[in-house]
C-alpha cells in the first residue's frame, strides 16, 4: 500500500483561514467584523494567507509539522464549502503569489501543507451552475448538475427542489460526477494544486460521491504528480471501504476523539474504553491506522474544551493520550491555548493573540508532548499494547524494538496510586523514569506503583 511515509512522523494544525491571524488589512472585505466577534455563518474577520506566513515561527515553536487549511478558494462565504473558482484564491485570504509564498515557507521549514477539496457541490456561482441559471435548458452545462426541471429556482426562500443540492441546500448544488467532462474538471484541479506544490487533499464529504472508480482516479491523479501526496477522506464512522489504494491513505478518526470524550466525561468505563481504541486497529491495515488524521476537535465539531466542561486537567489528558495513539495527532487551531466555542459557527472563534487569553499552561503542555513524541520513535511508529484497564484507570505502551514507552491514565475525579503490571513489559528493570517530571517510579515484583493526581497522566520509560 502506497501510504505516505512522513504521515505517521507528522503533527497537523488545521486552519480555518479567516480566523487565525490578519497578515494583509488590504484584503479585508469593507464589511469586516471586529477580530474576536462572536463568529457567524456570514461575516469575515480578515484571516488571510499572509497571516499564516507571519505566524509560521509560532507554528514551528509549537512543534507543527503540517498544516490542513480549510478551503481557500474564491467563494462567497466565510467557511468556503461552496468553491466558486477551483482555480483561483478567494482574494479575501491573498493572492495566488501569496499562496505560493506560504508553500515557500513551510517547505523551507520542513513543514507539509494539504488543502481542503470540495468536490461534490459548487456554489451557485461556479460557471456551469451560473450558466444553467443564465440559460435554463439550453445550457452547454446542464449535464453537469442533477437537474429535475427549469427554472431551477436556485434563489427563492426554501429546500433545493429542482435540483439535487447538499443537504438540500440551495446554495450548494450538487455535481453530477458521472459526467465524463466533470470528472476531467474535478481530476485536472486535483492535480493542478499538487504541481502547484500542495502535499494532499483532505476531500470533504467524499462518500457522498458514492463511486468507487471515481476515487481511484482521483488517487491515480494525485499519486501521479506526487507519489509522496497525502489523501485524507472526510469519513466520521469506522469504513473499511475508503481505506485502500483505491480510496484514500487515511480518515479523519473521530471514533478515537468520542472514545476518549465519552471516558474523560465518565461515560464508559476504562475497559470499555479500551476496546474501543483497540478496535480499530482490526478494522484498517497497520500502514494505514499510522496514516490516519487524529483530532481531538475540527471546523465541524464542538470545542474540545466545552466538550470535557471547561476542565483543564481533562483537557491536558486528553492531548496526553492524542500523542501517544497510532496515527498524526492534529490540534485544531487554538485549542492548544484553550479556545471555547459550541457548535459552528461557534468553535471557528478568532485566535486569540492576546497571551494574556491563553489558558493555564495548556500550550507549554502541548509543546512538551510534541517534542516528546518527537524524540520517542515509538510515540510515532511503535505497537499497541495495553497493560491495563481498572475501574478508574487504563494504561498501554507503544514498543519499538527495545524502546517502550507506558502512558498510564487516571480517569477520575481523585488522586490515586496506581499499581500496574509491567512483567510483559519489563521483566528485569527496577524502575522507570517519568518523562513529565523525571522522577524515577520502582518496579517491584513485577509490577508498578505510581500516585497521579485527578485526570493525570505519565509517559513512563
Amino acid at each position: 500500500m502506497s501510504v505516505p511515509y512522513w504521515v505517521q512522523d507528522a503533527v497537523f494544525y488545521q486552519i480555518f483561514p479567516d480566523r487565525f491571524a490578519n497578515g494583509d488589512p488590504e484584503n479585508d472585505p469593507p464589511n469586516i467584523q471586529a477580530w474576536g466577534s462572536p463568529p457567524t455563518l456570514w461575516d469575515f474577520q480578515g484571516g488571510d494567507l499572509r497571516g499564516i506566513i507571519q505566524k509560521v515561527d509560532y507554528l514551528l515553536d509549537l512543534g507543527v509539522t503540517a498544516l490542513y487549511l480549510n478551503p481557500i478558494f474564491l467563494s462567497p462565504s466565510n467557511h468556503r464549502y461552496n468553491t466558486s473558482d477551483y482555480y483561483t484564491i478567494d482574494p479575501k485570504l491573498g493572492t495566488r503569489a501569496d499562496f505560493d509564498a506560504l508553500l515557500d515557507v513551510a517547505h523551507a521549514n520542513g513543514m507539509r501543507v494539504i488543502i481542503d477539496g470540495v468536490f461534490n457541490h459548487t456554489s451557485r456561482a461556479f460557471f456551469a451552475f451560473a450558466d444553467l441559471l443564465e440559460n435554463g435548458e439550453h445550457s452547454p452545462y446542464q449535464g453537469w448538475y442533477h437537474v429535475n426541471r427549469y427554472p431551477l429556482e436556485a434563489y427563492t426562500p426554501g429546500d433545493a427542489q429542482h435540483y439535487s443540492a447538499w443537504w438540500n441546500f440551495k446554495s450548494l448544488p450538487k455535481l453530477n460526477t458521472d459526467n465524463p467532462r466533470v470528472r476531467k474538471y474535478i481530476m485536472d484541479v486535483a492535480k493542478y494544486w499538487i504541481e502547484a506544490g500542495a502535499d494532499g487533499w483532505r476531500l470533504d464529504v467524499p462518500n457522498e460521491i458514492d463511486d468507487d472508480a471515481f476515487w481511484a482516479g482521483f488517487r491515480q491523479v494525485v499519486k501521479g504528480a506526487n507519489p509522496d501526496a497525502y489523501i485524507l477522506g472526510e469519513i466520521w464512522t469506522v469504513d473499511p471501504r475508503w481505506v485502500d489504494n483505491n480510496h484514500f491513505d487515511g480518515l479523519m478518526h473521530y471514533p478515537v476523539r468520542e472514545a476518549l470524550i465519552e471516558v474523560l466525561n465518565g461515560h464508559i468505563k476504562p475497559e470499555q474504553f479500551g476496546d474501543k481504541v483497540e478496535g480499530l486497529f482490526d478494522a484498517y491495515p497497520e500502514a494505514n491506522v499510522k496514516a490516519m488524521y487524529v483530532p481531538l476537535g475540527s471546523h465541524d465539531t464542538k470545542r474540545i474544551r466545552q466538550k470535557l466542561g471547561g476542565d483543564l486537567a481533562k483537557a491536558k489528558l486528553a492531548f496526553l493520550y492524542q500523542f501517544a495513539y497510532p496515527g498524526a495527532p492534529a490540534i485544531y487551531y487554538g485549542d492548544e491555548v484553550g479556545v471555547d466555542g459550541g457548535k459552528d459557527p461557534d468553535c471557528r472563534r478568532a485566535f486569540p493573540w492576546n497571551k494574556k487569553d491563553w489558558q493555564g499552561d495548556l500550550r507549554i503542555w502541548v509543546q512538551s508532548l510534541i517534542a516528546l513524541r518527537k524524540t520517542l520513535p515509538a510515540l510515532r511508529r511503535g505497537k499497541y499494547q495495553r497493560i491495563h484497564a481498572g475501574e478508574k484507570s487504563y494504561a498501554f505502551a507503544r514498543t519499538l524494538g527495545s524502546e517502550k514507552v507506558l502512558v498510564i491514565m487516571n480517569l477520575s475525579n481523585e488522586k490515586q496510586t496506581l499499581r500496574i503490571p509491567v512483567d510483559t513489559l519489563w521483566h528485569d528493570t527496577y524502575e522507570a523514569r517519568n518523562f513529565f517530571n523525571y522522577q524515577k517510579v520502582g518496579v517491584r515484583d513485577g509490577h508498578l506503583e505510581l500516585t497521579l493526581d485527578a485526570w493525570s497522566g505519565a509517559w513512563l520509560q
